[in-house]
């Protein structure tokens, strides 16, 4: 039997956080749809039968979750709940990370992008595989940086696109923030590292020419390792 201890230190859910499962659920069952205005404040407190304060703080979180947004003078409405929007704030937190959060992130990144990689070898077509290539081509004969961080960060985003994959491609694309390029690419250039990436870069278009998935993979698992290498030793040193 339960003691009041052991009561005592069970976590309490408020009412707040009861009205965002509920909307939440609202949304998933499809009472409330993408796009759809809500109830005002007072009609939706009165439906859930908890305060306007409570039911404030609960449209004010799920607006910076990005579920709900609020528009000015018309209502709150249900966000398209499209991939990208939804996780734009990806991007921020891999760009201002400290670096061992960093270092996290890029193992997320590690296990996805070789998955979406492999996915795109066996789905690429002809125009999507004709992009990459002018993306690798681009940065082999650019010697400015920020042309080669444009093009390196257009090169990988082609790839998740072209796993068919929205979803995989839009965290992708938050992981691979250009903040953080910008960071990794300044470093390989003291270390003059730019032919070793480009080689890297190679293996991974010759994969997707081959639609070898495990190839791919492999490729793209070893490119992003190698940048979890220099942020290790960029740490260590620090």
């Amino acid at each position: 039997m339960e003691t009041r201890a052991e009561r005592a230190d069970v976590p309490k859910v408020t009412v707040a956080q009861r009205a965002i499962d509920r909307i939440k659920s609202m949304i998933g069952e499809g009472t409330l749809e993408p796009g759809q205005r809500l109830p005002t404040e007072r009609e939706l407190a009165a439906q859930l039968g908890i305060s306007r304060s409570s039911m404030r703080e609960a449209i004010r979180a799920l607006t910076v979750m990005g579920v709900l947004e609020s528009r000015h003078g018309s209502g709150v409405y249900v966000t398209q709940l499209d991939a990208g929007g939804l996780l734009e704030a990806f991007g921020a937190v891999a760009g201002l990370s400290p670096g061992p959060r960093l270092l996290e992130l890029l193992e997320v990144r590690r296990v996805l992008e070789s998955s979406a990689t492999g996915l795109a070898a066996a789905r690429i077509g002809p125009e999507q595989l004709a992009e990459v290539e002018q993306h690798l081509k681009a940065m082999e004969m650019s010697s400015d940086p920020e042309e080669i961080l444009a093009h390196d960060l257009a090169f990988h985003r082609a790839i998740a696109t072209a796993s068919g994959n929205e979803s995989m491609a839009a965290v992708l694309d938050g992981l691979s923030s250009k903040t953080f390029r910008t960071r990794v690419w300044r470093g390989y250039e003291e270390e003059s590292a730019f032919e070793r990436t480009h080689l890297e870069h190679t293996r991974i278009y010759e994969a997707l020419i081959d639609r070898d998935p495990e190839s791919a993979r492999a490729a793209s698992s070893v490119h992003v390792a190698g940048v979890e290498r220099w942020l290790r030793r960029q740490l260590d040193h620090g």
